[in-house]
């Protein structure tokens, strides 16, 4: 037990490093740089000029829709690059594996497609 204990020295040395460091760097900055905020720095920025509406209101549902669909079928994408380089070693099964993912991926959409969550109005 204790040589596998022993095994995780190293990463401990590295986050108490790691932490040392960033302690000095915060510490430094505030020793170092005068803090003097004033009424503009503390200011929101928005475009260089004052919100027209307080930024905490409900969004329309139809954002977070799209977010998703971008997910799903970002992860096509993601599921293609490593099917398309070992495609040599996974051999047939492979191929029909990642065409039965394709063709469920295609049902989804169309079917996303067909019901209008595509459009925006």
């Amino acid at each position: 037990m204790d040589q596998l204990l022993a095994e995780y020295l190293p990463i401990l040395i590295f986050l108490g490093i790691a932490m040392a460091i960033a302690g000095i760097a915060v510490g430094a900055s505030y020793i170092i740089v005068p803090q003097h905020p004033d009424v503009e720095k503390n200011s929101q920025y928005e475009c260089g000029f004052e919100p027209f509406s307080d930024a905490r209101h409900k969004f329309d549902v139809r954002f977070y829709l799209v977010a998703i669909l971008f997910i799903i079928f970002d992860l096509e994408v993601a599921f293609l690059f490593p099917w398309a380089v070992t495609l040599g070693k996974t051999g047939v099964f492979g191929f029909w594996s990642m065409m039965i993912f394709l063709g469920i991926l295609t049902i989804g959409f169309i079917y996303e497609w067909r019901k209008g969550a595509l459009e925006w109005e």
